[in-house]
């Protein structure tokens, strides 16, 4: 089972691409840092500071200015997550975020899919935030 979340980007598509690869700016709307460069094969270590967060995500495709796909979560819960860009014809960016490998057969799958779109959706709020007015400090936030 997946769960597909859309935004609107007022930015070109290679704009919003490197905010996800450029370890410099992802800290600007999402995780606090990144261990380096996203490129398909690599595993990167990305950093929560406030809350005291670190985790894995395992790059298994990458089409420059176009798409990102990775994996993340403990083996036995591993997600897929694709990062779709498609940039219109204004220069301006749909991104599709869909998460991949929820369980239907789980007791708490509402919850959980309520808890990923949730998470998605403040994060593509920070990167608009971020990329279309230069705030860059929304990401910390949410409160759990």
């Amino acid at each position: 089972m997946n769960n597909i979340t859309k935004f609107k980007i007022l930015k070109p598509a290679n704009e919003v691409f490197e905010a996800f690869v450029d370890p410099s700016k992802i800290g600007n709307f999402w995780f606090s840092s990144s261990s380096e460069r996203w490129e398909q094969g690599k595993t990167i270590t990305l950093k929560y500071d406030i809350y005291n967060a670190e985790g894995s995500i395992n790059v298994v495709g990458i089409e420059e200015n176009k798409k990102i796909v990775f994996k993340w979560g403990p083996v036995e819960e591993e997600h897929v997550v694709t990062i779709t860009l498609n940039e219109l014809d204004d220069s301006s960016t749909i991104i599709e975020v869909n998460e991949e490998g929820f369980k239907e057969n789980d007791a708490e799958l509402i919850h959980k899919l309520i808890d990923n779109k949730e998470g998605w959706v403040f994060m593509l709020s920070c990167l608009k935030a971020y990329l279309e007015f230069g705030v860059n400090e929304l990401r910390a936030g949410l409160v759990k």
